[in-house]
This record gives C-alpha cells, sequence and structure tokens, in this order.
C-alpha cells in the first residue's frame, strides 16, 4: 500500500472484469459482449459526427439521445438520465439515491460492482442469500433498509424476476428506492420502465453495451420519477458534467430508433442460448433458466474450474467465478452460432 493513498483506497476490493487478452486470438465467451455488430445506422451516425465539430463541447443534457429513450419507452423527457456505460449511472446512483442510515439490500450473488461501491461510498449492506435454486426471494426482503438493489435478469444466474413480484417489492418498500439493474433484460425478461409511472420508488437502470452491440461506446441510462432523475442529475452535474461524447449521444440515439435491427439481433441470440442450453443439458450439464445473453452452466464429469482452463488452452474463453457456491458453474455469453458450435465441439471432446 502506497504510504500516499487515503485510508479508503487501501481498504478498497476493486472489481475485476472479464479477461481481455491482446496476446492471442480467442472466442470470447467470456464478457457478455454482443456478438453481432451495432446497427448500421448507429456507425452512420457516428461517422458523420467525426468532424471538425469534435472542437466543441458536446450538449451537456445529452437532449437527443433522453428524447430516443423517453420515445422508445412512451416516458417524458425528464423521467431519463444518461451517463457514461450503466456502471457510471449505478455509481451515481448508489451516492444519490441508496446511501442512507438503514442498510442497503442486494443479493449474495449477483453483480459485483454493487459490493466495490458500497465500499467505496461507505455504504452499510446487508446480501440477501438466493435460495437454493438460484433464485432471489422477494420475502426476504422485507426487513428495515436504505434501498434496494438486484439485476433482473440476475448476474452471473440470468434467472428474472417477474414484473409481478418486482410490483410487491415496490409495494411493501414505499419508503426506499428499488433500483432494477436490467442489463440483459432485452434478451428474455420484462422491463420494469413499465411501472415507473405507478411507483415513484422505482429506478431501472439499462446499458446500451449488450443488445444493442455498443460496448466500446458506453452508454447507459436510467428511467424513473422525475424526482429520482433530478437527483442523478444533481450527482453527475457535481462529478462530470460532459459524460458523453458528441459521438456517443448521435451513436446511441440511432441505435436506439433503429427497432428493427435490435429485434433481430436479440431474437438471433435468444434462439442460440435455447439451441445451446439443449446440447449441454444433453451433455449432462446442469443448466439455469436463462433470460440473458449468457447462460450458467455446471459440467459434468470435470470440474467447471478444469474445464475452463481446458477450453482456454484451446482458444476458448468462459467466465469462471472461485466463490462459494457457484465455482462449480460456468458463465458462458451466446456467440454466433459458429462460435457456440465450435464451443460445443471443444467441450465434447475435452469431456471424452
Amino acid at each position: 500500500m502506497s504510504k500516499f493513498w487515503s485510508q479508503r483506497t487501501g481498504e478498497l476490493d476493486p472489481y475485476v472484469p472479464g479477461e481481455q487478452p491482446k496476446d492471442t486470438q480467442y472466442i470470447k465467451l467470456n464478457t457478455n459482449e454482443n456478438p453481432y455488430p451495432p446497427s448500421p445506422k448507429a456507425l452512420e451516425a457516428i461517422q458523420a459526427a467525426a468532424s471538425a465539430d469534435l472542437r466543441l463541447y458536446s450538449d451537456p443534457n445529452s437532449d437527443e439521445l433522453k428524447q430516443a429513450i423517453a420515445e422508445f419507452y412512451g416516458v417524458e423527457d425528464n423521467q431519463v438520465f444518461v451517463g457514461n456505460g450503466s456502471d457510471e449511472v449505478l455509481a451515481h446512483t448508489f451516492v444519490a439515491l441508496l446511501k442512507h442510515d438503514k442498510p442497503l439490500l442486494y443479493p449474495d450473488i449477483s453483480y459485483s460492482f454493487y459490493p466495490v461501491y458500497s465500499k467505496l461510498f461507505g455504504i452499510e449492506v446487508n446480501e440477501i442469500p438466493l435460495d437454493s435454486h438460484f433464485r432471489i426471494n422477494i420475502e426476504d426482503y422485507q426487513r428495515p433498509n436504505g434501498g434496494i438493489i438486484f439485476p433482473n435478469p440476475n448476474a452471473p444466474t440470468g434467472i428474472a424476476l417477474s414484473l409481478g413480484d418486482i410490483e410487491v417489492l415496490l409495494q411493501k418498500n414505499k419508503d426506499s428506492v428499488v433500483v432494477v439493474d436490467e442489463a440483459y433484460v432485452d434478451f428474455g425478461a420484462s422491463t420494469a420502465i413499465s411501472l415507473i409511472n405507478q411507483y415513484d420508488n422505482l429506478l431501472v437502470i439499462q446499458t446500451l453495451s449488450k443488445s444493442r452491440s455498443l460496448a466500446g461506446l458506453r452508454v447507459g441510462f436510467a428511467v424513473g420519477n422525475a424526482d429520482l432523475i433530478a437527483g442523478l442529475e444533481r450527482v453527475k452535474n457535481s462529478f462530470n458534467s460532459y459524460p458523453l461524447g458528441r459521438m456517443d449521444i448521435v451513436g446511441a440515439a440511432a441505435a436506439i430508433k433503429d427497432k428493427p435491427y435490435f429485434q433481430q439481433t436479440c431474437g438471433q441470440i435468444i434462439e442460440t442460448r435455447e439451441f445451446v442450453t439443449t446440447k449441454l443439458e444433453a451433455l449432462g450439464f446442469q443448466v439455469l433458466p436463462s433470460s440473458a445473453n449468457f447462460v450458467f452452466a455446471k459440467p459434468s464429469g470435470i470440474s467447471a474450474e478444469d474445464l475452463y482452463l481446458k477450453l482456454k488452452d484451446q482458444g476458448v474463453l468462459v467466465r469462471y467465478f472461485a466463490y462459494p457456491r457457484i465455482n462449480d458453474y460456468l458463465r458462458i455469453t451466446i456467440g454466433t452460432d459458429d462460435e457456440m458450435q465450435t464451443f460445443l465441439h471443444k467441450v465434447v471432446s475435452i469431456i471424452a
């Protein structure tokens, strides 16, 4: 630990992203990236924005993008917040809405940035265990809290809560904010954005990294009651008034507007996921029911860690978590049909 670090810096346990190797060409099924390119309309908009106007600051309010999101979901512009990836939106949410005297609640097996942000911002937490089937039991959240946050579908399990269950959580926690982190919602779950006008304590966060193939652009957004959004804006404008560049704004807006392309690529990923699930189950794998662009699977006849290492040796990356309860599982991103056929072929060869 450096003598120049603050005490808080020394206490942090930073988030560790999936491997991004640069020395070898891999089939990357480890970081939940979309295997298909972004919307052609988004690429055209980004290219058009690569002009002399880059000498000028971008719109600090990102009005064009907010309007596109609001129109897509049938909400008002002042119910939309945008940021530099959903991770930044989440960070502002932790500061603006989830730092209170009572503990923040989230699942014990969930997005591993939640404990990082909690420690960074000094937020007391209670981690609520998933049940024996790796599902969120909403009855376990009926306790005093300063907020609730969870991914839907959950990560890394891929299991989704129904809108009915989310509505029960909202009704029973009217004095605290319920944040639904929907990074993977477009691959088979139902967005809670439809509930925001009924519940002023609901905030929904999404990203353009997954279903719209723009992980390299870094754009995320939140939708909720205008009062919640105003809180996020106060934090954002106390941190970085220009979170999105000119190319980010126009590219993201164009991607949101290209609904047919979005539906086509999401549909293809869902179809491939169901095919891969069937094949893995035929090989004896235990595969959790997924509504995401990945599957969470327990191998048969070989440990998850061994299979991860052997696949890596053969040029395929999947995600292995050496954590209690889930160290028997692998998270496998859904790639193209050809990539998944190669993956399945190598799995068969290894376990044989």
